[in-house]
């Protein structure tokens, strides 16, 4: 389960070059003009369609198009919503949440595409178990060619099949279980390992009963937890009712222009908000990775554009509605901008390690006598072995490497060895133009701020407005957020699994992806690390999909202009009393 993070630096910055963003709009943006802007039927026609109106039971597939959204749902809404989105506000500032939107826009249609490619070509051989993907729509589209064709089409759905195992060991797992054994480790005290233990035994005891179950405990969960949430995110916005609107403008302004540092935001460049936007948009909401097609699959149906329709409504909800309402909490309650909790009442001093050769890093790292005693406390009391805090500094004549800014942040974290002290963590910039003079870094107060990383900043936004609340709310709806997404995920990695090593595989994979929980939960050290794993899954996803979909995206739009055009001319029986088979 290890991997050295220096090499997963590298693989990062390949999957998540400066190419990989503007790819990825491009292809949304083809597939919004090529279905002649489908994000409108999803969202008028895919209702009706969720809502029963044109369900027939003697459709093949195992469950209703309702139950199938809520797998996928249930996969997409989960940590992303709260933690991912706070990962990219609080390091991308308010631009973040602007291309936030537009990966959900552009997602809508790309989403549509995936999903109607993955039901043409689902196998229903076994009903209680229809199964599809872009594994088998490029094995069967291109083996169909017989000969060389045959061994590409294997090749790239094993490609695919590999890609969406570590997805799901990363994106699906590892993260949801960290996000939540850090969260009831803050608040409430209960060791990580314990965590881990409880998600894999209620997750455990749901993967056992396969999609049916699945969709099942989904179509029960999704609502419920959404609803919760987002009438609590519509409590705290009340409140700033009249801040939205100059908001909404900052966050629009923000997205094309440096934002200004301030507090415990460093500042960026917008291409650094773009940048962090993108990936956890794509995080949230899996437009383009090909995992979704895979719940969807199962749906009764027997029109593909039909269930491809209702996957777009997948990030509308989730990126639209529930990231945006996060998003706002967030920086309503300023929470990405906040104020220090006090200062250091001893005296740092920052030390410069490393001497850089032409165009390279310098690190530097704070030097101080300080102990935990030393730094001030707030309303979250006196500081734990494993709290993480930081200080800003400004680095002159360098910049951060990944922000582009100078104002930077120096991290400690308390850690215990024969007693409770603090651990510094190095630093490293690069200089703005290298003259062979290395600068220094300055820091004009030792002002403290805590460290809540990722879903933890959003508890603590919604704390600020109703202290407690973020405490409860938070920590329970990602209970629920992340059992959900590790449910519909170990499904995934289930059919990934099948089709790269046969049914045989399955049972070793669940116990494998079970440990995993266990061990992301009670190991993974800090959200740094885990935000390396995100990226290495989310970005080797993106790259085996989106070839697939450009390659052969032309059926599934084939697909949805002719369901459109029998749905315009009336030709599907619609039932306007029928409910969803739930």
């Amino acid at each position: 389960m290890y991997l050295n993070l220096f090499t997963l630096d590298s693989i990062n910055e390949i999957l998540w070059g400066p190419w990989t963003p503007y790819a990825l709009l491009a292809a949304g943006v083809l597939f919004t003009v090529w279905t002649r802007f489908i994000q409108w039927t999803a969202v008028t026609h895919g209702v009706d369609v969720i809502r029963g109106r044109y369900d027939d039971p003697d459709d093949p597939g195992a469950i209703s198009h309702f139950q199938a959204l809520s797998a996928a749902l249930s996969a997409t809404v989960g940590l992303g919503n709260i933690g991912g989105v706070a990962l990219a506000v609080g390091a991308g500032g308010p631009g973040a949440l602007f291309w936030m939107w537009v990966v959900g826009v552009l997602g809508m249609a790309l989403k549509s595409v995936e999903i109607t490619l993955a039901m043409l070509y689902r196998k229903t051989e076994d009903p209680e178990n229809p199964s599809g993907g872009a594994m088998w729509v490029v094995e069967q589209v291109l083996g169909s060619k017989g000969g060389i064709w045959r061994v590409i089409g294997r090749a790239c759905g094993v490609f695919f099949c590999i890609t969406l195992v570590i997805a799901t060991f990363t994106n699906g797992n590892m993260f949801q279980a960290w996000s939540v054994a850090e969260l009831s480790e803050r608040y409430f005290g209960v060791p990580k390992l314990f965590t881990g233990i409880a998600m894999a035994l209620i997750v455990g005891l749901v993967i056992v009963g396969g999609i049916k179950r699945i969709g099942s405990v989904a179509a029960t969960l999704v609502p419920m937890m959404c609803l919760l949430y987002l009438v609590s995110a519509f409590v705290v916005l009340a409140i700033h009712v009249t801040e939205i609107p100059s908001l909404l403008m900052t966050v629009v302004r923000c997205a094309f222009q440096p934002t200004e540092a301030v507090g415990a935001f460093v500042g960026g460049t917008a291409g650094w908000g773009f940048i962090q936007g993108m990936k956890r948009a794509f995080f949230s909401n899996e437009a383009g990775l090909g995992s979704a097609p895979i719940a969807h699959a199962a749906a009764k149906t027997s029109e593909a554009a039909r269930e491809g329709i209702v996957g777009g409504l997948g990030p509308f909800i989730d990126t639209l509605c529930i990231c945006t309402l996060t998003g706002l909490v967030i920086l309503c309650t300023s929470t990405w901008n906040r104020e220090p909790i006090g200062e250091c009442t001893r005296r740092l001093e920052i030390q410069k390690q490393v001497q850089p050769g032409e165009d390279g890093d310098i690190t530097f790292s704070v030097v101080s006598a300080a102990e935990p005693a030393d730094l001030p406390t707030d309303e979250s009391g006196a500081w734990a072995v494993g709290d993480r805090f930081f200080i800003v500094g400004d680095a002159g004549d360098a910049i951060h490497r990944k922000t582009g800014s100078s104002r930077v942040k120096l991290f400690g974290e308390i850690t215990e060895d024969q007693e409770p002290s603090i651990r510094w963590e190095p630093l490293s910039v690069i200089p703005r133009d290298w003259d062979g003079v290395v600068g220094e870094i300055t820091i004009g107060s030792a002002a403290v701020y805590r460290d809540h990383a990722g879903a933890e900043l959003t508890a603590f936004a919604f704390d600020r407005e109703f202290p407690g609340l973020g405490r409860w709310l938070v920590t329970f709806a990602a209970w629920l957020f992340a059992i959900s997404s590790m449910i519909s995920w170990s499904y995934y990695g289930e059919q990934g699994m099948i089709y790269l090593l046969g049914q045989k595989s399955v049972l070793p994979f669940k116990c494998v992806f079970l440990a995993g929980a266990i061990y992301a939960a009670n190991w993974i050290e800090n959200a740094d690390e885990m935000v390396k794993f995100m990226d290495l899954g989310t970005g080797a996803m993106l790259w085996a999909n989106i070839p697939i979909v450009l390659v052969l995206g032309h059926l599934a739009v084939r697909s949805l202009a002719d369901y459109r055009k029998k749905l315009a001319e009336g030709r599907f029986k619609r039932h306007d009393g029928g409910q969803s088979l739930r």
